[in-house]
């Protein structure tokens, strides 16, 4: 069905009409022809990624990779921001193993290592769509997004974006794929300098480094270049299309697939720290973290 919404969100593209994958609280898939969209909603602010996100995702994704009429996928956040990140009001529990703790710690480390594989799984399966994905962002994306940016073929910006691998800020090690998937995509110093440090880089910054192919002035021109992106693809032979994805992964799916399983297997060991609950307390708090290496 067809809304006054689709078309203000699709601005002058044409009318999106809803595609046929079970409703969600985190995603909205709709389509264009053979282009299919997909919204992030929430329902956490600015699209934070919760547990709803990290159970849609896959299943959208899966949904659309085996859909042959699919041909290629735009990824968008709704309002004005791509996405705040992990929600981690809602993922602490999972993030840190205190969940599951009747087997002790070891139990709740195990618990860990899986709920950290799930995550990954979840953005695996936006890397893995044999339909190119192209990515519209605008204001935020942070920590997370960054992964789900990562994950994505190409990515087109507004001029107000701003980008941050905020992790290390929060006594994380970024466990999603920005660390593994981005060396080949703004080379290893760029991506040090973000991983380490935390900063927050703008969209020229962001354009100059090669994280984003274009910034456009505002998020509907951005939005408006993913989809002219999309049916530029979708008017290709559809298999040799699957063919340039597939030949361009297979050269790097092994040091992805190795660097997710070691980090997360590093996280499940060591993010359970002194410091994590002082990131978290100081953000409820709004002061300053006070670290001890602990």
């Amino acid at each position: 069905m067809t809304t006054t919404d689709d078309r203000a969100t699709d601005g002058s593209l044409g009318e999106l009409t809803d595609y046929p994958v079970a409703a969600g609280k985190a995603l909205r898939v709709q389509r264009r022809g053979p282009v299919a969209q997909v919204t992030m909603l929430g329902p956490g602010k600015g699209n934070a990624m919760g547990p709803e996100f990290f159970a849609e995702l896959p299943v959208v994704f899966a949904a659309l990779d085996a859909d042959p009429s699919v041909r290629a996928v735009v990824l968008a956040g709704s309002g004005p921001n791509f996405c705040y990140g992990l929600d981690l009001a809602s993922m602490l529990g999972d993030l840190t193993g205190t969940s599951s703790r009747d087997g002790g710690l070891a139990g709740a480390r195990t618990a860990m290592l899986g709920n950290i594989r799930t995550l990954q799984r979840a953005i695996d399966a936006v890397a893995e769509c044999r339909k190119p994905v192209a990515a519209a962002v605008s204001g935020w994306c942070i920590g997370g997004g960054v992964d789900l940016l990562a994950a994505c073929d190409v990515r087109f910006t507004s001029r107000d974006a701003r980008f941050s691998i905020r992790e290390v800020r929060v006594a994380i090690v970024a466990d999603l794929g920005s660390l593994q998937r981005l060396p080949a995509i703004i080379g290893d110093g760029h991506l040090r300098e973000l991983a380490l440090t935390g900063k927050d880089i703008d969209a020229a910054r962001a354009e100059k480094i090669g994280l984003v192919n274009d910034v456009l002035p505002d998020q509907a021109a951005a939005l408006a270049a993913a989809h002219e992106f999309a049916d530029a693809v979708a008017a290709n032979p559809p298999l040799v299309v699957q063919g340039v994805k597939e030949i361009l992964e297979v050269g790097r799916a092994g040091a992805v697939g190795a660097g997710l399983r070691y980090v997360s297997t590093w996280n499940a060991a060591f993010l359970p720290s002194h410091d994590l609950n002082e990131a978290v307390t100081a953000f409820v708090e709004r002061r300053p973290a006070q670290y001890e290496g602990r």
